[in-house]
């Protein structure tokens, strides 16, 4: 009877031990399901790049498609430049003789004709040269005065001939002398006094129509022939100056033609051409300098400005292109946004030439594909955004 009852307890504790752990396997394999369940879900958010937009903030973003294609374009090359002034029309304005400056009369930014005064100097030595001139002119008019005396008296044979040609001689020597002061004066950068009276002012003057580029000039300070007071420059065309590498220099030629562009006038093309290329290739920047002439009537062009010259070739190249502004900055590799499957992706892709607004994509793009062609800076944005949040 002990035995019996022992044997069906026993089997009692083995059934419950049984059960239990059938419930923890069950248990367990739920888990692992659960588990397992969850990693498809992550896997997709990690995968989840591009961004998705309705129609609405599509259009509130300014986003604007473009499928892009092969185009054909005139060839050219893409190089930096530096706005200089035309050095055929620059002027640098200073004093043949040490003065004073007196008065001013341009400043910078001044468009002056030519013969304009600048400024008026006040110099010794011009008004001893001055000086001098009105003596010579004294003494040339009494020579004068003698000579017509003689000739009256010679044509009465009242003075012998001898008397004649002596005050003829003086009458010579006094006019030279007068001439030599008035050359010394001009040369000074004086000019005859008016009133008979000797003068020891002198004016600055433009010797063409110009702009006023730089000025030294200060009231009570002296100028010297060493250091010029203004600089002039004639700025109605310009010189746009470039460095070629050697891999260009083969495709630019005198006379081509050429369209600059400068951050300061974003869309516009200002036309010119090709006008000089160096002979000799500079040792230190291992570049040939060449010159681009721009007509600059309106004056907008101004020295020192950063620009880019794009230069004809003369060939024609076919090639995948897309806008420029379509064109960002990722970790530092240049990006497009592709529309694929309804969500805008980043795509990173390798950059050619500048033509014309556009720039040449040698690789990651394909034809018939959808990319952001304006908008990109806005998408670029929301991705960032979100990337922010995310981390947090």
């Amino acid at each position: 009877m002990n035995t019996t009852k022992f044997k069906i307890s026993v089997s009692r504790r083995v059934i419950g031990i049984s059960s239990v752990l059938a419930v923890l396997l069950a248990l367990g394999g739920c888990g692992e399901k659960a588990a397992k369940g969850e990693e498809p879900a992550k896997q997709e958010a990690k995968e989840e790049k591009g961004q998705k937009l309705t129609a609405e903030e599509q259009a509130l973003a300014g986003i604007k498609f473009e499928e892009v294609s092969s185009r054909t374009f005139e060839d050219s090359v893409s190089v930096t430049a530096t706005i200089r002034p035309n050095q055929d029309r620059i002027a640098k304005i200073a004093p043949r003789v040490e003065g004073r400056i007196v008065s001013v009369s341009a400043n910078l930014g001044d468009n002056v004709r030519a013969g304009q005064s600048l400024a008026i100097m006040d110099s010794l030595a011009i008004g001893e040269a001055q000086s001098a001139l009105l003596r010579a002119q004294s003494s040339e008019r009494v020579a004068q005065a003698d000579f017509k005396r003689a000739e009256s008296l010679s044509a009465e044979e009242i003075i012998p001939q001898k008397e004649l040609l002596r005050s003829r001689g003086e009458l010579e020597r006094a006019s030279a002398e007068s001439r030599a002061a008035s050359d010394r004066l001009r040369l000074l950068g004086g000019s005859a006094s008016a009133s008979g009276r000797a003068q020891s002012t002198f004016a600055l003057t433009a010797p063409f129509a110009g702009t006023v580029i730089q000025k030294k000039a200060t009231i009570g300070e002296l100028g010297s022939p060493a250091e010029a007071v203004f600089t002039i420059a004639d700025l109605s065309k310009v010189w746009i100056e470039a460095n070629l590498t050697d891999d260009l220099l083969s495709k630019v030629k005198t006379g081509a033609a050429a369209t600059v562009t400068v951050g300061a006038y974003p869309g516009e093309r200002f036309s010119g051409r090709v006008a000089y290329i160096a002979n000799v290739l500079d040792k230190d920047s291992r570049t040939i300098a060449a010159r681009i002439e721009v007509p600059n009537k309106d004056g907008r062009l101004k020295p020192e400005m950063f620009a880019t010259a794009n230069i004809a070739t003369g060939g024609q190249l076919e090639a995948i292109s897309v806008p420029d502004g379509a064109i960002l900055l990722l970790q530092g590799q240049p990006t497009v946004f592709v529309s694929e499957g309804g969500s805008f992706q980043p795509r990173a892709i390798e950059t050619g030439e500048k033509i014309s607004g556009r720039t040449v994509i040698k690789s990651g793009l394909k034809p018939k594909e959808q990319v952001v062609a304006a908008g990109a800076y806005a998408l670029k944005a929301r991705m960032l955004k979100s990337q922010i949040g995310d981390a947090h």
